[in-house]
């Protein structure tokens, strides 16, 4: 079997490969995630490939990326470091329903290896999910993270409790109860 990062000579041709390897099968399906996941976790020089595959034109290239993304932050954070100011400043960017809730996520996981700086921009970004994206997902994952941050960030907690409040009168259930019991965590 030939390695993923030897079946093309140019660089474009090695993302081509994990790009077309993340292509198709149902739309929800992980598809090959796994099979990539443990390649790049045996192979780190292959985590920029992946990284790349953010800005593929196929929205389900860029699901099962983040879906790859979240997996391989929960295996070998380390690997997501010198990335970090890349998903602040231009994944963030990808108007996505899953690219913003896997963020979410990796914010959480990545919390403690923020500086000041980008922990104020994964607030930002969150900050604006929060308030203006309308995913459930979206929503519940941003939840999650900013609750538990605002357990000890006052500032946050203040400004966060009114969305959250707004939130238990959303109409999804999944919503509504998330937010209910992200004011609970945060009540006195």
């Amino acid at each position: 079997m030939v390695p993923i990062h030897m079946a093309g000579n140019s660089k474009s041709g090695k993302l081509k490969n994990i790009e077309e390897q993340l292509k198709g099968g149902h739309p929800n399906s992980l598809g090959n995630t796994i099979n990539i996941v443990a390649k790049v976790l045996q192979n780190n020089t292959l985590f920029p490939e992946l990284f790349h595959c953010y800005f593929s034109t196929d929205e389900v290239v860029r699901l099962r990326t983040s879906n790859a993304m979240k997996r391989i932050a929960r295996e070998k954070k380390a690997l997501l470091l010198p990335y970090l100011d890349r998903f602040l400043k231009e994944i963030s960017k990808i108007d996505q329903a899953s690219t913003q809730w896997t963020l979410a996520q990796l914010f959480g996981i990545l919390e403690n290896d923020m500086n000041k700086l980008q922990m104020a921009e994964a607030k930002k970004i969150m900050k604006n999910n929060i308030a203006n994206h309308k995913d459930w997902i979206v929503l519940n994952m941003t939840m999650d993270t900013l609750a538990r941050w605002a357990q000890t960030d006052l500032n946050l907690k203040k400004w966060l409790v009114p969305h959250l409040q707004r939130l238990t009168k959303d109409s999804r259930k999944s919503v509504s109860k998330k937010a209910m019991k992200m004011l609970n965590l945060l009540s006195f």
